[in-house]
Order: structure tokens, then sequence, then C-alpha cells
């Protein structure tokens, strides 16, 4: 089984994307993750221009399509969602019809350096993705003071947020083997 992770920051030193990264270490034998790393590529969304979909916007389509579930580490920007992150979810909801997040089991995470840990982006991020006809997991981990609050290996030390954590993917993969057994 295969994971899509997408970490909604493009910095180099990102929290979300360390976490992203240590959650692949969670993971139980069968079960990969792989992070899309061309955020930054993809232009900003134009409906003129869906008729040709620049490259970054097809490569992370396909991605999406290829991968059994979608894992989204999103920081909070001004209380929302990055608008990178925004912008890549508005490119892959088109056209509508075809989107492949359509029925993709997907959870959201977050980690931010703030007191809130990125919990008004979690939600933000989970109704977009529901709104595109994801099955979001409905969970949420607050992972407030990320600089302090993540260990080395990218998971949190606190004993609750990684309880949370494991939670979260474990429901995540529920959803993805359910969809894997043939009816």
């Amino acid at each position: 089984m295969r994971i899509l992770g997408i970490s909604g920051s493009l910095r180099r030193e990102s929290h979300n994307t360390r976490l992203l990264r240590g959650v692949g270490n969670l993971l139980p034998e069968g079960v990969e993750l792989d992070v899309f790393d061309q955020l930054g590529a993809i232009p900003p969304y134009n409906e003129d221009e869906e008729h040709e979909t620049p490259p970054a916007v097809a490569a992370l389509k396909a991605a999406i399509a290829e991968a059994d579930a979608v894992l989204v580490a999103t920081p909070e920007y001004n209380a929302s969602i990055p608008g990178v992150l925004k912008n890549a979810l508005d490119w892959v909801s088109r056209p509508v019809a075809s989107t492949p997040l359509m029925g993709k089991p997907a959870a959201v995470i977050g980690a931010s350096t703030g007191l809130f840990g990125a919990v008004w982006a979690q939600a933000e991020t989970r109704k977009v993705l529901s709104t595109i006809g994801a099955r979001v997991v409905d969970r949420e981990i607050p992972i407030p003071q990320a600089d302090e609050s993540l260990g080395t290996d990218g998971l949190p030390l606190d004993d609750d947020a990684r309880e949370l954590l494991e939670a979260t993917l474990t429901e995540l993969i529920e959803l993805a083997e359910a969809q894997l057994v043939p009816a």
C-alpha cells in the first residue's frame, strides 16, 4: 500500500515535512510513504489554463491517482491553510468529474510554532479535501510549538499527540484497505 504525503510548507527545514518523514517510521510493514516534493513548482491556478495542465500539476495528479491514500501535513498561515497548498488542491480538483481525490482516503496532520498546533489549518484542509470528494479522516492532531515539541525523528515528543497521530494513521490505512478489498 502507498500513502502519498504532501507537505503544505516549502521551507527546507519545514516542521511539517519533518513530521511527514517521521510518520514513515510509524507505518506498518507493507505500507510505504512517498512525499511529493514539487509543490513549489505548481503555478497559480488559472481556469483559463486548465486545458494545458502544467507538468507539476500533472505529476501531483498522477501521484494522487497512484496512491492508495493521501496524508497532508500543513502549517498554519494567518489562521488558515497555506496558499501554496490551497492552490495545489484547487488544481487537483479540476476538472471535477475526473479529480483523483474523488473517494480517495485522506487525512490531515499539522504542526506550527504557535500555541494552537495548526488546528485551524487542519480543519480548513479537511474541509477542502471533503469538498473535492476525498474520504477524510475526521481527526485533529494539535502539535504546537513544533520547534520544541517534535523530536529529532520528526515525531511528537508528547505521548498524547503521538497516540493521536498513530490513531489517525490507523484509520487512514483502514479506509484505504477497505477500498482495496474487492466487493
